[in-house]
């Protein structure tokens, strides 16, 4: 199984970003699958999931700014973050079956 990250980088406070997780032997309607995050102090936090049925859910924090979906086709695992904010500066990493990527730095900034 490998999963690689992409789509971080810096943006403006209120600002959005999408973040894809591409999968390989794997399948996205499969797996439960996620992302976490790592913020600079090195504590790491939930963002939320998706299930093999494709129902979501979302930890408080982000509930309602940040959408995870998926692309069957594609394989592949999105996060769409809206309305970003200064504390969600964090190395962005995706989960699925045990595995984790490598992640993508995502940095919310004026």
């Amino acid at each position: 199984v490998q999963l690689v990250e992409s789509g971080g980088g810096l943006v403006q406070p209120g600002g959005s970003l999408n973040l894809s997780c591409a999968a390989s032997g794997i399948r996205v309607d499969n797996a439960f699958m996620g992302w976490y995050r790592q913020f600079p102090d090195k504590s790491r936090a939930p963002i939320g999931h998706i299930s093999r049925d494709g129902s979501t859910s979302y930890q408080d924090s982000v509930q309602g700014r940040f959408t995870i979906s998926r692309n069957i086709a594609m394989n592949l695992l999105y996060l769409r973050m809206t309305d970003l904010k200064p504390e969600d500066t964090a190395v962005y990493y995706c989960f699925a079956g045990g595995n984790w990527g490598q992640g993508t730095q995502v940095t919310v900034s004026s």
